[in-house]
C-alpha cells in the first residue's frame, strides 16, 4: 500500500479570495514505512505575502520570487503522488487549495476520497482533546524541536510518525532521518528491537485528593465492595 504524507503552505486562507500555494511537501510510505523518496516544491504564488502568512511560515515574496509558479509544477506533483493515498492534517483544507490551483491549470481535480485526513482520526481516538500536529506530537512523544515555523515538508515527516501512532503504533525499524533516494523498506527489519522506555516517567492521572476520596466512598460501601478486596 502506497501512501504521501503531505501539507502545504499558502498566502492565506481562501483560494477564491486569491490566496495561493507557495510550498508543497510530500513523503512517500509503501506499507507504512517510509522509501526515502520525497516531494518538495516552493512556488511563486504571483502576488504579496500576507504579513499574517509569513508569520506562519516565513516564507517572503522575495524568497518565492525566483520559484516557478504553480501551472509548471502541478503536473509533477501529480505524478508523484499517481493515485495514492494522501495523508493530510485538515485535509479539506490542502485539498481545496490544491484543486483550486488544478482547477485554474484546467487539470482533474483530485477527489476527497483519495485523503486521509489525520486530524479527524485524532478527534475520534481524542474527542475534545486538543488534536493539532503539536499537541499530537507530545501526545506520542514525537520529536517536533526543529518545527519553529510552519514548513511543508518538515511537517510532512512529523506527521507521517503522528499518522503510524494513530493507526496503531510505529513499525519497529520506522524512522524519518533517511537520505532521499534511498529504500527503508528494502534494509530489512530489526530482530532485536525492543520498546523504549521512557525517560522520565508519566506523573499520575489521580490527585491525592481524588484518592482520598475514593478510599471514603469504598469505605461507605462495606466490606463487601469489590475495591475492599483487590
Amino acid at each position: 500500500m502506497r501512501e504521501i504524507v503531505m501539507d502545504t503552505e499558502t498566502t492565506g486562507l481562501d483560494p477564491f479570495s486569491g490566496d495561493r500555494v507557495v510550498e508543497i511537501g510530500g513523503v512517500e510510505l509503501l506499507n507504512h514505512l517510509p522509501t526515502g523518496r520525497i516531494y518538495h516544491q516552493y512556488i511563486n504564488p504571483e502576488r504579496d505575502m500576507p504579513q499574517g502568512a509569513f508569520d506562519v511560515h516565513g516564507l517572503s515574496s522575495e524568497f518565492l520570487s525566483d520559484k516557478p509558479v504553480f501551472k509548471k509544477i502541478g503536473q509533477d506533483f501529480l505524478d508523484f503522488v499517481d493515485g495514492a493515498k494522501m495523508v493530510i492534517h485538515n485535509a479539506t483544507f490542502d485539498m481545496k487549495f490544491l484543486n483550486a490551483e488544478f482547477e485554474w491549470m484546467g487539470l482533474p481535480k483530485l477527489p476527497m476520497s483519495q485523503s486521509i485526513d489525520t486530524l479527524a482520526m485524532a478527534r475520534r481516538r481524542f474527542p475534545g482533546a486538543q488534536n493539532s500536529l503539536d499537541a499530537l506530537c507530545r501526545r506520542f512523544g514525537v520529536d517536533n524541536s526543529a518545527r519553529e515555523k510552519h514548513g511543508a515538508l518538515l511537517d510532512s515527516e512529523i506527521l507521517a510518525e503522528v499518522y503510524l501512532e494513530l493507526i496503531g503504533g510505529r513499525q519497529p525499524d520506522f524512522a524519518l532521518n533517511v537520505v532521499a533516494g534511498t529504500d527503508v523498506a528494502s534494509q530489512g527489519t530489526q530482530t532485536d528491537w525492543k520498546i523504549p522506555q521512557r525517560a522520565k516517567k508519566l506523573p499520575p492521572r489521580m490527585t491525592e485528593a481524588e484518592k482520598q476520596a475514593h478510599g471514603t466512598f469504598v469505605q461507605k460501601l462495606g466490606e463487601g465492595a469489590f475495591w475492599s478486596k483487590t
